[in-house]
């Protein structure tokens, strides 16, 4: 049975729905900030005083990110060559799901009393890189999805239709799970999960965990009965050990490929960054502003409203313009973001004292959340289609395991530097400026590189 071109495509968008709880529930509005009460609490209840307890958990939050990242870093160009090699990756997407439903199913046991929280940050880096390898080789099919003037808005929609799933995830959490620490009911006045969760250890706010491992396994559906890749004749597969041979080859070719090599030192830097707002927005929120677990939802939900506009919006700006104007304005807004961010508390604008009480860091930082989904992601869009510019459909699980490597080889960059920005100066503001040196970079790297992409010679 032939499967027409437009299911393909919608199958393809349905991973980015799949997929998109674990960047908006887990990694940055619903169990980050849990994990960072649940952490301070603990720490607080060893003896360590209120900042000195918020900075330990902001500590092993990005210990947990830095090694999941290093590992993403090392192991994604090496498999996406193999995979590229055997013209087989979607065996690749099953086995990472695998890892992605275990690592978010488990976030189940991190209690209150803070015994799991070792675990609980391995349980987390198994689903986060899970997720990372599935999205690179899902990627990977992007480009015989369409013609080149096309991948510009397929990228963008399927960020849209990916966001739109996060916001839909998101206010079912809020409004039948998350429980306020004070009322134990959630957003909506409601006990969690119809009174069936027991709100005084927190299980409405655990179960996000198991939630986001039952969403993508019911929306990956779509994608595994519609997308099919191109089968490809055993003569023209590449054993392990010649395609590994050929990832080298492609590294040291990076020389002579002078666009392509700059791009993905320019995305290193940037994405690094993204991630690094996003990972530490809701623990930003619930320590320098004191956030309770719904407040940071509402947050969450604005900025994955303004995600899902703007990545489309983006995805026809990108198809008329191309991907790199799109990225430079989009990271100069994140600068913008970071800028904000480091001058304000609740005492404080910029140094300028605000009365006590004013809620004007409130709705700043909710214009902030605003800014950071909407330029975020324009950013990623625009920024796989960039990678299809430089790549060819035979070789793209391989370039799209150098952009993941890129992204990776330097992720524990961001927590790193915030971690020991955080420690050294005990001050969860100071703590975020690396964020701003890092988009930087990407900046000055990206003037170097070809709008048009390179493709492969």
């Amino acid at each position: 049975m032939s499967i027409s071109a437009r299911k393909r495509i919608w199958g393809w968008y349905f991973f980015d729905w799949a997929s998109q709880p674990y960047s908006t529930l887990l990694l940055t509005f619903i169990f980050g900030p849990y994990f960072a009460h649940v952490a301070t609490q603990h720490y607080m209840a060893a003896g360590a005083e209120g900042e000195a307890a918020r900075a330990s958990a902001q500590a092993l939050w990005g210990t947990g990110l830095t090694i999941s990242g290093l590992l993403i870093a090392v192991l994604s160009p090496v498999l996406g060559a193999i995979a590229d090699g055997s013209g087989r990756r979607m065996v690749w997407i099953w086995a990472f799901s695998l890892l992605y439903v275990l690592g978010a199913g488990g976030l189940w046991y991190l209690t209150p009393a803070g015994d799991f929280l070792t675990p609980a940050v391995a349980l987390f880096g198994i689903g986060l890189i899970g997720m990372e390898f599935a999205t690179t080789f899902t990627n990977a099919l992007l480009p015989g999805l369409g013609s080149e003037e096309e991948i510009g808005a397929l990228s963008g929609s399927g960020f849209a239709f990916g966001y739109l799933g996060g916001v839909v995830s998101l206010i079912l959490t809020l409004v039948f799970l998350a429980e306020s620490g004070d009322s134990g009911r959630t957003l909506a006045g409601l006990t969690p999960g119809f009174g069936l969760l027991d709100a005084t250890t927190m299980q409405g706010t655990r179960f996000v965990g198991p939630l986001t491992a039952l969403w993508y396994i019911l929306f990956m559906i779509p994608f595994f009965l519609w997308v099919k890749e191109p089968q490809r004749a055993a003569a023209d597969r590449v054993p392990p050990m010649a395609a590994l041979k050929g990832l080298w080859a492609s590294v040291l070719g990076l020389a002579r490929r002078r666009s392509l090599r700059n791009y993905l030192l320019s995305s290193m830097f940037y994405r690094d960054a993204l991630n690094g707002l996003f990972s530490f927005g809701g623990v930003y929120a619930y320590g320098v502003l004191g956030w309770s677990t719904p407040q940071i939802g509402l947050f969450g939900i604005l900025g994955a409203v303004t995600a899902t506009l703007a990545s489309w919006w983006g995805g026809r700006l990108d198809a008329r313009f191309g991907p790199k104007p799109v990225i430079t304005g989009s990271v100069l807004v994140l600068i913008g973001v970071c800028l904000v961010v480091v001058g304000m508390n609740r005492e404080s604008l910029f140094g300028l004292p605000l009365a006590p009480g004013s809620s004007l860091p409130d709705l700043i930082f909710y214009l902030c959340g605003a800014l950071i989904g909407g330029a975020g992601g324009t950013v990623q869009a625009a920024s796989r289609t960039l990678v299809v510019r430089h790549t060819s459909p035979e070789r793209a699980a391989e370039t799209f395991g150098l952009f993941a490597f890129t992204g990776k080889a330097t992720a524990f960059l961001a927590p790193g530097l915030i971690t020991l920005a955080t420690t050294l100066s005990r001050d969860q503001q100071i703590g975020i400026t690396p964020l701003i040196g890092l988009f930087l970079m990407g900046i000055v790297l990206l003037a170097w590189v070809n709008p048009k992409g390179e493709p492969r010679p």
